[in-house]
């Protein structure tokens, strides 16, 4: 199946420094909001109290934040999950009250509004586990990229492709990154497994692109670098689109229909999918090609010569 009735010849390297310009300002953004704004942490990695609680009828969402908020709860996020019967709470850490307290209190409470409301789930957090995510969310992303760089090198043959990966797959995190600290949407570990799934499914585009880019410098050895990175976008462009597609009906879906839970999650992913469609076009192959990209790199042990040769 094709998405394009006809095969497509868009002259994609003519204008990738406008798209440069494009990503450089979305990036800049992106990087001054993370560094002015901050993410919206959730309790995953500043520590705090998540409880879950279901009531016989549909709560007020409203109405449990005001009564936790004059029991002297502070800053509780209250949210439906489910649904309308139940509901998540999140409380930042309370160093002098144990689970049991906490579980006592926030019951006291329900049962004011609903008398059959109960604590289904309770879980504290500690700053500490907090901070110990964070630092293995980081390290989860370094190792990331740093065993793609190695993979394009060796797979490929040339360090151009390799870098060319590697900035796009920083370029898509990044933009989500930024996506998440402007909205100030909750940041939490579902957020970071996303972000990961997203620098997963860019790069498996970009591998595509760059096994065409390789067939086409092996049959057309004499055309320019910026025709054959044209000519392996424009092949690999209606299988790129069809699958995005695809798979962002299935993200819209749980972004709308799959309620406050997953919707960190599947925003981070449609934002992924967005960015990643963009920078396995323009990103990737672009950058190899500004650095020089030709049928002797993918080709190390065929010698010059040999390529003059050959029609």
């Amino acid at each position: 199946m094709e998405f394009f009735s006809h095969q497509t010849s868009y002259p994609f390297m003519a204008t990738r420094k406008v798209w440069y310009t494009l990503s450089a300002v979305l990036m800049v953004v992106a990087l001054a909001s993370f560094f002015t704004r901050g993410l919206n942490l959730t309790i995953d990695f500043t520590g705090g109290v998540s409880a879950e609680a279901r009531f016989q009828h549909a709560a007020n969402v409203d109405e449990v934040r005001e009564r936790l908020s004059a029991a002297g709860f502070r800053e509780p996020q209250v949210q439906n999950f489910g649904s309308s019967r139940d509901i998540a709470i999140r409380l930042p850490p309370d160093p002098k009250l144990t689970a049991t307290e906490l579980r006592s209190r926030l019951e006291a409470v329900l049962t004011g509004i609903e008398p059959s409301a109960q604590v289904v789930q309770l879980a504290v957090v500690g700053p500490q586990v907090g901070s110990e995510l964070k630092v293995s969310a980081m390290w989860a992303l370094f190792f990331t990229l740093l065993l793609i760089f190695l993979y394009i090198a060796v797979r490929f043959h040339t360090w151009r492709l390799s870098l060319g990966a590697i900035l796009a797959v920083m370029h898509d995190p990044i933009l989500v990154i930024g996506f998440f600290s402007l909205t100030q949407l909750p940041f939490d570990l579902a957020v970071v497994a996303a972000i990961l799934a997203v620098v997963g499914y860019s790069l498996n585009d970009t591998v595509v692109v760059f096994d065409r880019i390789r067939e086409r410098f092996e049959t057309n050895r004499r055309s320019p670098p910026d025709v054959v990175l044209d000519q392996s976008i424009n092949q690999t462009l209606s299988r790129t689109i069809m699958t995005k597609v695809v798979t962002s009906i299935v993200v819209v879906a749980l972004l709308f229909l799959g309620g406050p839970v997953l919707k960190g999650f599947s925003a981070a992913l449609l934002i992924g999918i967005i960015a990643g469609t963009y920078s396995s076009i323009y990103i990737s192959s672009a950058i190899a090609l500004d650095f020089g990209l030709t049928a002797e790199h993918v080709f190390p042990t065929v010698k010059k010569a040999a390529f003059d040769q050959l029609p």
